[in-house]
């Protein structure tokens, strides 16, 4: 198989990102690179390649940024509810 181009990898996290509203950490995971690389992707480099895509992204982005805080309380709950149910 070969190796995707950067403009290739780029629009296919972008929709990705945008068909499952993903993090860009999962995202990351998901397609096995790094958290910075999906960043730079979607937001600098895609703005080049298909700037109506980038602001999808962006979007989806900055509703994840805006809900992280309640993500990380709902974690940091069930972590405390699991250990007190050992």
């Amino acid at each position: 198989m070969r190796k995707l181009t950067i403009e290739e990898r780029a629009t296919r996290l972008a929709h990705y990102i945008i068909e499952t509203k993903d993090t860009v950490r999962s995202t990351a995971k998901k397609f096995g690179v790094s958290k910075s690389t999906v960043h730079k992707d979607v937001s600098d480099r895609l703005l080049k390649i298909n700037p109506i895509l980038a602001k999808e992204v962006r979007e989806i982005l900055d509703e994840n940024k805006a809900e992280r805080h309640i993500r990380g309380g709902m974690a940091t709950k069930l972590k405390y509810l699991r250990e007190k149910q050992l």
